[in-house]
């Protein structure tokens, strides 16, 4: 019974994490894709850049800031003496904050891309049928970049239930507060509990297949659909 709960925990913390973090990518990076899709303003590319950051730089590195931004002498801190707490590292809203900043760039670029491929043509089409910008945007740019939304939603699902340096540093690894599969994995492994680790690890794998394959299907049908 213990050990199936120390394997149930962290799946429904991991899936609870994901579903939130990638609720609020959305929100955050439709904004941001459409505005650098859209903007002509000469330093749109440098927030491009600064987007794109979490890719290539190491977890480790994002993970440490994102511990003083969020620790008790930070904003984080500020933000949690609101509730009467001292810090948001190592709770499950900084894992949200930190999963969101390290999965910003894998929901971007593929709803940036999207809009980009839009064009200009439908929506001028729509201004000339008297429709505003915030009108045209829901109803004409939001359904054909339809497909890049939904790869950026399954990427930044994917990238966050596989995110493991930035959630060991911001969240550590509390039993059913930040233990989430990435660390339960690394932990199993580091007392020798094999079996354990070999179900999670087994299962990721496997998630990681169906995700891929998910990917290209969903590419092929929306092809067949233009």
């Amino acid at each position: 019974m213990d050990a199936l709960q120390n394997i149930w925990e962290p799946i429904r913390l991991t899936l609870t994490l994901a579903s939130v973090t990638t609720v609020a990518l959305l929100i955050v990076a439709t904004p941001l894709a459409w505005w650098l899709a859209r903007s002509r303003a000469r330093w749109k590319e440098i927030v491009a850049a600064v987007v794109a950051l979490p890719m290539v730089l190491p977890p480790t590195v994002l993970g440490f800031y994102l511990l003083i931004l969020l620790g008790p002498d930070g904003p984080g801190g500020a933000l949690a003496g609101l509730w009467g707490a001292r810090t948001l590292a190592f709770t499950f809203a900084g894992l949200v904050i930190g999963s969101v900043a390290a999965g910003l760039p894998f929901v971007v670029q593929p709803i940036r891309n999207a809009f980009q491929a839009i064009g200009d043509r439908p929506l001028e089409a729509a201004a000339t049928l008297r429709a505003s910008p915030w009108r045209a945007f829901w109803t004409v740019a939001l359904p054909l970049a339809s497909p890049g939304l939904l790869s950026g939603a399954v990427l930044g699902f994917a990238h966050t239930i596989g995110e493991f340096g930035v959630v060991l540093m911001i969240g550590g690894n509390i039993p059913g507060r930040t233990r989430v599969l990435s660390t339960a994995i690394f932990d199993f492994v580091e007392t020798m509990q094999w079996r354990e680790a070999n179900l999670l690890a087994g299962g990721m794998v496997g998630f990681a297949f169906v995700v891929i394959l998910a990917m290209i299907l969903s590419e092929k049908f929306f092809a067949r659909q233009k």
